[in-house]
């Protein structure tokens, strides 16, 4: 049976689903299915954001209709009927899981002061243990609005919890653990212990400090609340937060002053000589950057002042409403932030928070979760991003111009997996960063111009190239290119590994490395591996991207280098040596030089468990392996391919990933000194940020 946990909260607006969200994560690094149940929805006409939320997390393979148990009319109309229907929707949820996620309602605007003894009530019957979420703000007044509030006083915090667990008590349903979230930063341990106290018990208790940006409205969620359309700017950056609100119905010289960083700027739209002035000023860097204008009144621009907007290409979004200034002001304040499915950065701040603040480990053992032997491809992410964070290594990224780069650094940043040199001009790096809403101040950016760094690296990489006749002069044209310039900060010591190609070629990004870093002692060639995560394990593919026609000793380095790197990432290497035939079945020159590759493993690396030559059926499928070769020890559990070409390689990687739905990191270079990787030029965010954490963990090896 499926283990379950049942979140729910004292009040409304205790950030349940920030919470809900970590839980989920947390329990997919340990459990290969984990699923989410909603017992009570508003209605069954309007979707539940916080369900399709959960249910957009990688990895859960529900459909939403099964995920909901029944609507607030239903449980208001007959209790005991709602509660029996609860119970058998989430019963059927529970047979496809090993642990379920349960989201309790919302207290919304049709909530009773009896609902947590209700949530009470349907968690005692699904035998799930409450994890009981607690506000660390004040709910009252309108104070929330744009994300500011007033702490509450850890005596505060105290009474309400001595109140909601009088409430569970009744009910008799099992206390799993506290959370205070939204405390006040400084105050965190009087929160707990204010818990404590009340409680009497040795149950887990946690707080999770307030983050403005957490709670404060997207500028999507503000067009939605003004029933606004987008007339101008960049439509990504509607998932930036506004934590504040200019109503300029004042001349222009009047709000210039008034602006603050990350506001919205309500505008009359009559007020076009405003509207250019906050345009201006946002584009001068010497005013703080806005996050949105409103421009409120049935009044459209003239076709003049349109011109000249599209003339500025200013990327802030200017949104449209019919509504008049002081409905447009209300409605811009009462919206409130939700952690969309659509914006990372704020699924990375509210993961980051939870992680800081809650032990992982101690949640999973006080669940009852034992690690699985199955490895999902989204538990082996979160395994390079924990291996990562334990030993924070310091990773240049070269390309600091492109967005997924940009927006990646926020992740990794947030998620503490790596230290990062950003290369590029700081401050369009910085008002770049600004405009998509992400923060990338931890990362030190440096121009690949520095002249300090220039002439440096110029006399090093002259000193390198010597024997190829280069002269200072021309290394320091050389090390200008953004490749050049972060593979010296690698060699020099200065950063531990570099990623790159999500702009530039294979070629671009690795050439340096062979001239700069240069391969080990004991290795022949650079190769490369794509490690290729399954629905339930994770094999290594070599070489898939590097070596075109390797020679027999070339195909023995890339086995060996291979089985290296499958030991690094946690894979008990087992060797399949890859042909058209099997054993001593077929003959050839194709495979000779793989028979003649694997004597040579097998003779450079005796410990080694390898196989050769055989084909891939024999090598994966163990009803293959027992007909073609019974006694071996690789054959049907091949964990480490090595393919006889690159032609084979690549294209078998890709089919795998296509066809089977696998997951394909890399290429990881293998064989230098120091570590550098290679992206796609396609790579999405995900992308970037395993092959850091994959680049940070062959660096605290100390070679790649």
């Amino acid at each position: 049976m499926a283990r379950s946990i049942y979140i729910t909260s004292a009040e409304g607006h205790s950030g349940k689903s920030t919470i809900a969200l970590g839980v989920l994560d947390a329990l997919m690094r340990v459990t290969p299915r984990v699923g989410v149940f909603r017992p009570i929805a508003r209605s069954s006409a309007e979707r539940d954001y916080v369900l399709e939320l959960m249910l957009a997390h990688d990895g859960v393979q529900l459909d939403y209709e099964d995920c909901v148990g029944v609507t607030y009319d239903e449980v208001r109309d007959d209790p005991d009927r709602a509660l029996s229907t609860i119970v058998s929707r989430f019963k059927a949820v529970e047979a496809q899981c090993d642990s379920v996620v349960i989201i309790g309602s919302d207290y919304t605007d049709v909530a009773s002061p009896a609902e947590l003894g209700f949530n009470a009530r349907v968690a005692a019957n699904l035998g799930a243990p409450v994890l009981l979420v607690l506000g660390g703000r004040d709910q009252h007044g309108g104070a929330e609005q744009l994300g500011t509030s007033t702490a509450r006083s850890a005596a505060a915090v105290g009474q309400i919890a001595a109140l909601a667990l009088a409430e569970l008590d009744e009910e008799r349903a099992e206390l799993f653990a506290v959370i205070v979230n939204r405390a006040d930063p400084d105050a965190l341990q009087p929160a707990i212990d204010a818990v404590r106290a009340a409680h009497h018990e040795t149950t887990p208790v946690w707080a999770i400090p307030e983050d403005r940006t957490l709670v404060a409205p997207s500028i999507r969620g503000i067009l939605s609340a003004v029933d606004g359309r987008l007339v101008a700017g960049d439509p990504d950056l509607l998932t930036r937060e506004a934590l504040s609100v200019v109503v300029a119905g004042m001349s222009m010289v009047n709000v210039l002053p008034r602006l603050t960083e990350d506001a919205v700027v309500v505008v009359p739209a009559d007020r076009t000589e405003v509207l250019l002035a906050l345009l201006l000023a946002d584009a001068s860097g010497t005013f703080p950057s806005i996050a949105g204008i409103i421009l409120n009144g049935p009044f459209p621009l003239p076709a003049d002042i349109v011109r000249l907007i599209d003339g500025l290409e200013s990327a802030v979004p200017i949104i449209a409403t019919d509504h008049g200034t002081y409905d447009t002001a209300v409605r811009v304040m009462g919206a409130r932030g939700r952690l969309a499915a659509d914006s990372r950065h704020r699924y990375d701040r509210a993961l980051a928070l939870f992680q800081k603040n809650v032990d992982i480990n101690e949640l999973s053992i006080e669940l009852g979760l034992a690690e699985s032997t199955v490895v999902t491809p989204l538990m082996f992410e979160y395994g390079l991003i924990e291996r990562a964070r334990a030993d924070r290594k310091r990773i240049v990224l070269p390309e600091g111009d492109d967005d997924r780069i940009l927006r990646a650094a926020a992740t990794l940043i947030a998620r503490d997996v790596a230290d990062l040199v950003i290369l590029g001009d700081a401050d369009a790096i910085t008002s770049r960063a600004t405009e998509l809403g992400i923060d990338v101040a931890a990362a030190e950016i440096i121009s690949p111009n520095n002249a300090e760094y220039v002439a440096r690296f110029a006399e090093e990489y002259a000193r390198l190239r010597a024997h190829k006749g280069v002269t200072v002069a021309q290394a320091a044209d050389t090390i200008t290119d953004v490749s050049y310039f972060g593979t010296m900060m690698v060699h020099l010591g200065l950063a531990d590994g570099m990623v790159s190609g999500a702009a530039h070629t294979t070629a671009h990004t690795i050439r340096p490395s062979f001239e700069i870093i240069k391969t080990r002692p004991d290795v022949d060639v650079v190769s490369s591996v794509f490690l290729m995560a399954l629905a339930d394990r994770v094999l290594v593919y070599g070489d898939c991207a590097v070596i075109p026609d390797p020679t027999s000793a070339q195909l023995a380095d890339i086995a060996v280098s291979s089985a290296e790197t499958a030991r690094k990432f946690g894979i008990d290497p087992r060797v399949a040596m890859l042909s058209y035939s099997t054993g001593e079945s077929g003959s050839g020159a194709d495979v000779d030089k793989v028979r003649e590759a694997t004597a040579l493993v097998r003779e450079r690396a005796p410990e080694l468990l390898v196989e050769g030559p055989i084909q891939y059926d024999a090598a994966a499928d163990a009803a293959v392996a027992q007909t073609k070769l019974p006694d071996s020890a690789v054959a049907g559990r091949a964990t480490v391919f090595v393919f006889p070409d690159l032609n084979t390689g690549n294209n078998t990687y890709k089919a795998v990933q296509r066809s089977a739905g696998a997951v394909a990191m890399g290429p990881v270079l293998q064989g230098l000194n120091k570590p550098i990787n290679d992206l796609s030029r396609g790579a999405l965010v995900e992308d970037i940020v395993n092959t850091v954490a994959i680049t940070a963990i062959q660096a605290q090896g100390g070679v790649a």
